[in-house]
């Protein structure tokens, strides 16, 4: 069952992971940061969501921006240790770990994200597809969410509206018809690279980044299937 989100805020930033750095945004939303809007509506062990299309409702803009970020966690082996022993000091001061880093971020941006609801075999007889459907549309269509979705960045939350039926009714919004903006490529798609499609956590100790050569084709960008031949780890 495939089912559709608009999704907006004032800022996002989807990082490359080629910068170590600084906080570089991608041009457009990564296929993971969308699965994350779907999941933080509703998650379950027994689903899996699979994004098939991004539109880009907004045309791609930029900014500046230089904010303060700590430079570490706080220490697992130190949270083990300190469960261990039934207490001891877990504290982080962020005045003595504070780090200014600059950042290429995207403003005001909205998309529309396609995704299938996958149920796993291991759900059961007990556990039908139809209602893991319904769940997802009841919590969709009141704004209802486990956490409140962000736009790659936890501090730049996301507004969502649920799309009840985008392949039979008129959007509100068309996708960006990158062929008639010349300042977005006139006359062919835009070509952004490879892309982070999403973590491979087949060995959770050590997961593995998965990637795609993604395009905007007329304010879409077209997602593979995870075992597509364009799907490279």
């Amino acid at each position: 069952m495939t089912y559709c989100l608009e999704v907006s805020g004032d800022f996002a930033c989807f990082t490359r992971p080629e910068m170590k750095v600084e906080r570089v945004s991608y041009d457009v939303m990564t296929p993971s940061a969308a699965r994350a809007v779907f999941e933080a509506i509703l998650w379950k062990p027994a689903i899996r969501w699979h994004v098939r299309r991004i539109e880009v409702l907004k045309p791609i803009r930029w900014m500046n921006l230089r904010r303060n970020e700590v430079s570490g966690g706080i220490s697992s082996r130190n949270v083990e240790t300190a469960m261990r022993n039934g207490g001891g000091s877990l504290a982080q001061f962020i005045e003595d770990e504070r780090q200014q880093r600059a950042g290429l971020f995207l403003r005001d941006v909205a998309y529309r994200i396609h995704a299938d609801l996958e149920v796993k075999p291991e759900a059961g007889p007990g556990n039908p597809p139809v209602k893991y459907q319904e769940m997802f549309e009841r919590r969709a269509r009141k704004g209802q969410c486990v956490n409140q979705p962000y736009l790659g960045c936890r501090e730049f939350s996301a507004q969502f509206r649920f799309i009840a039926a985008p392949e039979s009714e008129p959007p509100d919004r068309p996708p960006l018809d990158e062929r008639s903006r010349a300042d977005l490529g006139l006359g062919r798609p835009r070509d952004l690279g490879y892309m982070l499609y999403d973590l491979d956590f087949a060995d959770p100790a050590d997961p593995r980044p998965l990637f795609f050569r993604a395009e905007i084709k007329d304010g879409s960008v077209e997602i593979p299937g995870l075992d597509s031949e364009e799907v490279r780890g």
